[in-house]
């Protein structure tokens, strides 16, 4: 067995110069790695560049829209970066919040978008986000004033907004409305994922997503009708919630067709902009099979980084302040 810290897979030099990832003390496994983003303090400090809110109309006949925190550093020189949280997260995720302050001290003008339903869109919005609802940040793009994109556009996208974020760009192809992408611990095998939170070792993990998911249903403009009510009150567990709930109010014949439709792994291959897509092995929820046959796939756009540790969207290492993903999405975005 290879060192624990090794970088095994890396198409294209997507790592640059950084060292592999080094786990910071104590934060030694995955579980670790994962649970530090719901406790860590303090936050960065924004202020040199204070968010202004900015609201964009979904345009699709519900009267939602996206609430979006911008910072902007008094002379952007780089693309905009659009930043997208992942499942029961919001623009106010300690991930997100530490990923802008990278990205400002770079130049880079910061979106920190909130997707429907979520963080202060919460009660605003008459529907919920879910994996593939790729239609709501092709929205929020298309809503953007044309001088925020003067110098053009990039994005991250964090577990659930990565699957997002990789599905909206091979959708996409070469009329991607960025130059360059990154994804954090995408979950693109939807069904696999699942599976993988179900395990009795994440039963903690399960209940505090489930409780949270449930709140957000319950929080939507107009609440829930009575079928709607019953089914996220019934709800066991995630797989559960998937098929009572999401799926009968989305379309989708049940979890296995939603999971089957929204996964980002079946068409990672059109992907047509370069696109950093980072992940551990040791991640509790998002098991690495799907990005570990990507890495095989050949597609020259997609530069893989897959180490043996880092947690869910933690990567918080040794040596430095802000999390390890960070520093390689900040020098992926100045390589273009």
């Amino acid at each position: 067995m290879e060192s624990a810290d090794r970088i095994d897979e890396d198409v294209g030099g997507a790592a640059g110069g950084h060292a592999p990832f080094r786990p910071r003390f104590p934060w030694l496994n995955g579980d670790l790695q994962t649970v530090r983003n719901m406790i860590v303090r303090p936050r960065p400090s924004f202020a040199d560049a204070p968010a202004r809110r900015l609201s964009l109309a979904m345009d699709d006949g519900t009267g939602d829209a996206l609430l979006a925190d911008l910072h902007a550093p008094p002379v952007p020189r780089r693309p905009l970066a659009i930043l997208i949280h992942g499942l029961t997260g919001c623009g106010e995720s300690f991930y997100v919040l530490s990923t802008a302050r990278a990205l400002l001290d770079r130049g880079h003008a910061v979106l920190r978008l909130n997707l429907r339903g979520a963080g202060p869109n919460a009660g605003a919005c008459r529907e919920q986000y879910h994996a593939g609802r790729t239609a709501d940040v092709a929205r929020a793009f298309g809503g953007l004033d044309p001088a925020l994109l003067r110098h053009g556009a990039v994005a991250v996208g964090y577990s659930l907004g990565g699957n997002v974020l990789l599905k909206l760009l091979a959708e996409a192809g070469t009329a991607a409305p960025v130059h360059r992408a990154a994804a954090v611990s995408p979950p693109v095998d939807l069904a696999a994922a699942a599976r993988c939170i179900l395990r009795p070792r994440n039963r903690l993990y399960q209940r505090y997503l489930l409780t949270r998911m449930k709140a957000e249903a319950r929080a939507t403009r107009g609440g829930l009708d009575s079928r709607a009510a019953a089914a996220v009150a019934a709800a066991r567990n995630i797989v559960d919630y998937d098929d009572t709930v999401v799926a009968p109010r989305y379309g989708f014949a049940s979890a296995a067709d939603y999971y089957a439709r929204c996964s980002a792994g079946p068409v990672l291959g059109a992907i047509r902009v370069p696109t950093l897509v980072l992940h551990s092995r040791d991640d509790p929820w998002i098991p690495p099979g799907a990005l570990e046959a990507a890495a095989r796939g050949g597609n020259p756009s997609l530069r893989m980084v897959l180490t043996d540790r880092g947690g869910h969207v933690g990567f918080h290492g040794a040596g430095a302040k802000l999390p390890w993903h960070d520093g390689l999405i900040a020098d992926f975005f100045a390589a273009a």
